[in-house]
């Protein structure tokens, strides 16, 4: 290692969020060249952070690959609208994993403990509002839990 260069910063984690998505069922492509191509509507749900809440609006989904009966890559695509009125487009992408016998429960709408699945993801932001311009230069990750009606996250920035 060069001892000549400054050190380099170890991140760490300063929680961001928790939302919790409400979900409609899945309307299933099929079996592709890829995997099982999934589309899972997004009706709604709500936000909550330090010192601000917002909503999930209607209108978004959930576009999921089940490449395998141990994952699926997700990338789910929505937005919240702030308790003050701004927008934020959000691009979700996650893994979720586990064993065959679990997954295949999830794919079917089942309830399944989520300590028994590993979910995580890496959010990305985007908005106009100028107080909320820090969000789009930072990078999230987070963790999730799929439940047969909705879906909970919690996020971190990385600093």
């Amino acid at each position: 290692m060069d001892t000549l260069s400054p050190p380099l910063l170890t991140p760490t984690l300063t929680y961001f969020a928790d939302l919790s998505v409400q979900v409609d069922k899945p309307q299933e492509v099929g079996q592709t060249a890829h995997g099982l191509r999934r589309l899972i509507p997004i009706l709604g749900g709500h936000a909550s952070g330090v010192d601000w809440t917002a909503r999930v609006l209607p209108g978004g989904a959930d576009f999921q690959l089940v490449v395998n009966d141990r994952m699926a890559e997700l990338d789910a695509r929505y937005c919240l609208e702030t308790d003050g009125g701004d927008l934020i487009y959000v691009q979700n992408r996650a893994i979720r994993t586990g064993p065959p016998e679990l997954m295949a429960r999830l794919v079917r709408g089942e309830t399944v403990d989520p300590s028994q699945i590993y979910f995580r993801c890496s959010p990305q932001f985007e908005t106009a509002a100028p107080a909320l311009q820090w969000i789009t230069e930072r990078l999230f990750v987070g963790t999730g839990a799929r439940h047969p009606d909705k879906v909970v996250m919690r996020f971190w920035v990385l600093e």
